[in-house]
């Protein structure tokens, strides 16, 4: 029997839904569905950051962080779902004088996870939606395990991920459309 573990990384979904789908809002439980394609879905694990929250937050801090709180709390409460939030770490100021900052802990809370449940044996197919190269030496370990590993991405990814995975299935329109939120 054919067992699937969905990995979707928020950044990255995030960045896709906002600059080539016009920020729609999508049906997560539909997501995961959609990526296991027919097959058992061991768990949904969703991992992002939440937003910059300063010592002493503006309220419009406070609204992002509330907003970012609650949809990560409604993600966990779904079926087989389970989110995983690293930290965001400020690293100063750009040219601009806008802050800059970075994720942190988030691509190898997901490389730990699809090599653990691949070493144990949990899962025979893992699904992915990043574009980040970090992940490939999960990956790699997860094939040597006998899964069999399909990457979901956008117009941008990264070109040694998409090279080590088995299977590439683009977002599309189509995709994304099947999967909307009804407005």
């Amino acid at each position: 029997m054919s067992r699937v573990a969905i990995f979707i990384d928020g950044g990255y979904s995030d960045y896709l839904l906002k600059d080539e789908f016009d920020l729609v809002r999508i049906d997560y439980s539909s997501l995961a569905n959609k990526m296991a394609d027919g097959m058992d879905i061991l768990r949904t694990y969703y991992y992002h950051c939440p937003p910059f929250r300063s010592s002493n937050p503006s309220a419009k801090e406070r609204e992002r962080f509330a907003k970012a709180q609650s949809f990560f709390t409604a993600l966990d409460r779904l079926p087989r779902y389970e989110v995983r939030l690293g930290r965001l770490a400020f690293r100063g100021l750009d040219e601009k004088k806008k802050p800059i900052f970075q994720q942190k802990r988030v691509d190898i809370m997901l490389g730990v996870d699809l090599a653990l449940l691949a070493g144990k044996n949990q899962i025979t197919h893992a699904a992915i939606l990043a574009g980040d190269s970090d992940f490939i030496p999960a990956i790699v370990a997860a094939k040597s395990e006998g899964v069999l590993v399909r990457m979901y991405h956008g117009k941008s990814y990264h070109k040694d991920l998409w090279d080590c995975v088995d299977e590439r299935i683009p977002v599309t329109k189509a995709f994304i459309d099947a999967i909307t939120l009804a407005p």
